[in-house]
């Protein structure tokens, strides 16, 4: 792959509904910047990684699975927010203690169909957490994603891919309260848990203590040069 630069947008701790809207700003300029929108911004790269830890506990879904009705009040009744989201898979958690990472990306010029995009990303987070001496981490093979320690996710895989431009990605459980799921059955997997690095690690973990190494690995196995902006617009 070439090392064509990505644009960092570390938002920090924002609502989950606030990276969404970036995100979709980004992918705007992804089009744009291939051809197929207004004018790219001079000086902006088309490829984009938003980078956020949600601010508050929020369940989402995918294509499929949105809760019933009753189940659905049952989760707000414990304060959290409820959204339908615009990639592949079934309901999940976001919240505080959690990195959020939505890759925009352009498989075309990367040449990279979709399935190897996601094992991409599982790679990503493979090299990260051996990297913090989770030597155990493991992706399962399809139809399973993510990573996972034993039958436990710390990691979740949900994307979106649109005119070979890619949205959405990745949730790994830093110091996520992970009690937090045990109200619903996370990515509709029976039988599995989830767990964080916090937990396997067994000292506390923030997002903020795995952003460098976390990019590190990105640039690595995406090829890119990585150019920072703290500007959402």
């Amino acid at each position: 792959m070439s090392r064509a630069p990505v644009r960092v947008l570390r938002l920090g701790l924002r609502p989950y509904a606030e990276a969404l809207r970036v995100q979709e700003r980004c992918v705007g300029a992804a089009r744009a910047a291939r051809g197929c929108g207004p004018d790219p911004v001079p000086g902006l790269p088309g490829e984009s990684v938003v980078l956020s830890e949600p601010s508050g506990p929020v369940y989402a879904w995918g294509l499929r699975g949105a809760p019933e009705a009753a189940a659905a009040a049952r989760l707000r009744a414990r304060g959290a927010g409820l959204t339908a989201a615009r990639r592949g898979g079934q309901i999940t958690f976001h919240g505080p203690g959690q990195l959020l990472a939505f890759p925009v990306l352009d498989l075309r010029r990367r040449r990279l169909p979709l399935r190897g995009y996601v094992a991409a990303l599982e790679g990503l987070v493979l090299r990260l957490c051996r990297r913090l001496g989770l030597a155990a981490a493991r992706a399962l093979p399809p139809p399973f994603t993510g990573v996972w320690m034993g039958d436990s996710k710390i990691c979740a895989i949900g994307v979106h891919c649109g005119n070979h431009i890619t949205s959405h990605g990745l949730a790994l459980n830093c110091c996520t309260d992970l009690t937090w799921f045990d109200h619903i059955v996370p990515c509709g997997l029976e039988g599995k848990g989830v767990t964080s690095l916090s937990r396997e690690l067994g000292r506390h973990v923030t997002v903020d203590h795995i952003l460098e190494p976390f990019l590190d690995a990105f640039q690595e196995v995406f090829g890119c040069t990585l150019v920072f902006s703290e500007d959402p617009g």
